[in-house]
């Protein structure tokens, strides 16, 4: 038997992010970068290591968002396009940097890596949900799961209970649509839980979700082995609880290892240091600077100046020793909690997915590292193993019954970052839509009451409208004070257009024109059931 168990958790979310009307909407990029910069690379990981037949488990979180954009026809065109574009940027590059050395050897780096990763969007199609399902189905490793529908924060949803179940009921349905099966765990939007949320989750059939470590401690009988193993809900669902020391290691500013002085500095990138006149085919059409992703300088200091130039293998060779410590450290700590425990223990680590590779270059080569370490550099079944929720619950079955206290991750853990001054006027218009909602549904849904078809897609657009409004990714954007004006304008958008389908249905004279251009653009949940708020 292992010494203990590392579930490394990935979980990879974007808001929705589709604007048929306006290519370049810069926000859209977002999701662009995340493609190239982290689910590629992870998706080149996972079967690198299942073609080596190197034994890992790893879970990866794709939100139900995400799952719905990376389906999407026109974002697939445009993300091809993206990486075109960056092959293109290499080899201009490649030509402009002739007489600097060293940053034409980066240019070549950069051109053929986006190379690579173009090869491999092509070898699926541009389907990296059908990838990671293949990866899923073929028993690599890797455990897919999704998140509620929209991220809604459950915290602050608390009081109607029949928008939090379609949060959950939709994003269930979507993911067996895509995988051809159950969710075995959902991510609650910002870990956010309340109790009785967990009961929504069982009746969808999910098995487990995620929580931070104090909501664990707090919980009404406090668990015995803290955050190294899970709790079961009274409803029978397993709350598997962050480790706050290997999370540390690897999110802490200054003890974390992205902060290494050798790794690639995100923030120096050719689109601030080069001629407009020069970036102009790669930035914003109005002249708006960008990343590029094109970024030549090592972190080196705090400061964007006389910065080392980047060395790949250097960076490459860091990221081994910090897998390595990482890895020491993981086992040391097993070590000291097993002896208090009748089974082996659980550190469960999960990171936002984009920290890897977006913002932390070599963070997917760490994982590698990290991950062919604990197949090689140990012995079959000692040492510590990797792990995820479901293999976990399936060998240890028995656990503590409590339920959690109600909490979040993030700053203090209480929900202070999404309610706060900065974004607490967004809430009187979330919960009067979601009654509003309730009362559609049931309306339309009582005996005797047999609504048109148009009446039904109405109703499903109305659906959607509430979900987008109650993503909790714009309160975040609020109070970090990045793009406020956008998440402004999508709640504000999302909440009229969801207030004129609502006063269209109850006048009974629904806008044909009107409907479809929302139907158009906001198209995420496809086969969504509108019934599910009744």
């Amino acid at each position: 038997m292992p010494t203990g168990y590392l579930a490394i958790v990935l979980h990879a979310h974007l808001p929705f992010l589709r604007h048929p009307e306006d290519p370049t909407v810069m926000e859209e990029r977002w999701l662009y970068e995340a493609v190239a910069d982290t689910y590629l690379p992870l998706l080149r990981l996972f079967e690198g290591l299942a073609h080596d037949r190197v034994r890992f488990r790893c879970t990866l979180s794709l939100s139900a968002p995400l799952i719905c954009m990376l389906r999407d026809d026109l974002l697939k065109e445009r993300i091809a396009a993206h990486l075109d574009s960056l092959i293109a940027l290499g080899d201009s590059e490649i030509e402009r940097t002739r007489a600097e050395p060293w940053y034409q050897k980066l240019a070549r780096h950069y051109r053929d890596r986006y190379a690579q990763l173009r090869d491999t969007w092509r070898a699926h199609d541009g389907d990296l949900v059908r990838a990671f399902r293949r990866l899923q189905d073929m028993g690599s490793g890797l455990e897919v799961i999704t998140s509620n529908a929209t991220h809604g924060f459950f915290p602050l949803m608390d009081g109607n209970r029949n928008a939090m179940r379609a949060q959950v009921e939709l994003a269930a349905d979507l993911y067996e649509s895509c995988f051809g099966r159950r969710t075995p765990g959902m991510w609650l939007g910002e870990c956010g839980y309340v109790p009785g949320c967990d009961e929504l989750l069982r009746a969808a059939a999910v098995r487990y979700f995620f929580v931070d470590t104090h909501a664990l401690e707090n919980a009404s009988s406090p668990a015995h082995f803290g955050a190294h193993a899970p709790l079961y809900c009274e409803s029978g669902v397993a709350a598997f609880a962050r480790d706050a020391e290997s999370s540390r290691q690897v999110w802490s500013a200054k003890e974390g290892y992205p902060g290494d002085k050798h790794y690639r500095d995100f923030y120096r990138d050719i689109g601030f240091d080069l001629p407009v006149d020069y970036l102009r085919p790669w930035i914003h059409p109005e002249g708006h600077r960008l990343y590029t992703g094109f970024k030549y300088h090592a972190i080196t200091h705090d400061q964007l100046h006389d910065k080392w130039v980047y060395d790949p293998e250097i960076a490459r060779g860091k990221a081994g020793l910090h897998a390595t410590h990482f890895r020491a450290g993981r086992l040391r700590q097993c070590e000291a909690l097993a002896q208090r425990m009748e089974q082996p223990p659980l550190v469960v680590a999960p990171f936002d997915a984009e920290l890897f590779g977006h913002w932390w270059y070599e963070g997917v080569q760490f994982l590698d590292d990290l991950f062919r370490q604990l197949h090689f550099d140990q012995q079959p079944g000692a040492g510590l193993e990797p792990m995820t929720p479901a293999v976990y619950l399936d060998r240890h079955p028995t656990h503590q019954v409590a339920t959690p206290s109600a909490s979040s991750w993030g700053q203090r853990g209480f929900s202070e970052y999404w309610l706060n001054e900065t974004n607490a006027w967004v809430y009187p218009h979330l919960h009067a839509a979601a009654e509003r909602m309730v009362a559609l549904a049931r309306r339309f849904s009582a005996p005797g009451v047999t609504p048109t078809d148009l009446e039904r897609r109405a109703l499903a657009q109305a659906g959607r409208e509430l979900l987008l409004a109650q993503s909790s990714d714009w309160a975040f954007i609020m109070k970090t004070g990045t793009t406020v004006s956008y998440a402004t304008r999508r709640t504000h958008e999302a909440i009229v257009r969801f207030t004129r389908l609502h006063d269209d249905l109850s006048a009974g004279k629904v806008d044909l024109p009107y409907l479809e251009a929302l139907e158009a653009k906001d198209n995420l949940f496809h086969d969504l059931d509108w019934r599910v708020w009744a």
